[in-house]
């Protein structure tokens, strides 16, 4: 089973893009972020005809918005609203085999590392917080976790950790969170499974950068982890960078994991 995972930035308008990685990847399923408009405006027609016939959605008007979409039949799970907001920021469904996917778009938290000050940036710690209670209450099922995090959590996750210390995404309080919430269920990180630090991993590269490639500024912010028992069954996995360079791309690249479930 191959799982992609990509902030899309808009499903209607890259949805040439996302037909482009899976002719590139392949994958079995594909979890989504950001797809920014209501369930019902999201593409699904054409990506069913190519073989994506299950399909959960959770959409809503111009912002965030997340989807599942998979070859594989699966059984939809109840979805969360995080910190009280009805915003589309999670959605899960259960494989057949017992596994359950679940995919989210954390908050980005603004621009001002300082809950008292910024209420977006109050509003993702509280969300981690949130995360951090379900992955303690459902430790002992079989998982993936997928998404957006929005927090990129190692030193090698950034270009620059000295630099990153006080910008959103690489604090020490969203760093300490993260942390807290891996350990909680013994998350397995599928990418530094597979490269181990120091090696540099990014996913994200800002708009910011007139030539994003050489400046290579980038953050890790895309993530799939594991429960322990399916860690076992991990194989393989990358980072997409490709796609990053394409016309009209997300700033965000695909991450993908191959799995024998």
């Amino acid at each position: 089973m191959r799982i992609v995972t990509w902030n899309i930035n808009s499903a209607r308008l890259r949805l040439p893009l996302l037909q482009r990685i899976i002719k590139e990847l392949d994958p079995d399923m594909i979890c989504l972020q950001e797809i920014k408009g209501e369930t019902h405006v999201f593409p699904g027609a054409p990506l069913r005809e190519i073989g994506y016939e299950h399909q959960h959605v959770r959409g809503m008007k111009g912002y965030n918005g997340v989807a599942i979409l998979s070859r594989l039949p699966f059984k939809p799970l109840p979805f969360a609203n995080w910190y009280g907001k009805d915003d589309a920021r999670h959605i899960a469904v259960e494989l057949k085999n017992g596994v359950e996917v679940h995919n989210f778009y954390v908050p980005a938290g603004g621009d001002i590392p300082d809950p008292a000050q910024n209420e977006k940036f109050a509003h993702k710690l509280a969300f981690m917080d949130e995360m951090l209670a379900w992955s303690k209450k459902g430790k002992s099922k079989s998982r993936i976790m997928v998404g957006d995090l929005n927090i990129a959590p190692l030193p090698d996750d950034v270009w620059s950790h000295k630099k990153l210390l006080d910008v959103v995404s690489h604090t020490p309080i969203e760093v300490e969170k993260m942390t807290r919430l891996q350990e909680s269920a013994g998350w397995v990180d599928s990418a530094r499974e597979l490269v181990p630090v120091p090696e540099k991993l990014y996913s994200w590269w800002s708009y910011r950068a007139a030539d994003w490639e050489a400046a290579n500024k980038g953050r890790r912010l895309d993530h799939i982890w594991l429960s322990g028992d399916v860690a076992k069954k991990l194989k393989g996995g990358d980072t997409f960078k490709a796609a990053r360079g394409w016309e009209q791309a997300s700033d965000h690249a695909p991450v993908w994991a191959d799995l024998k479930l």
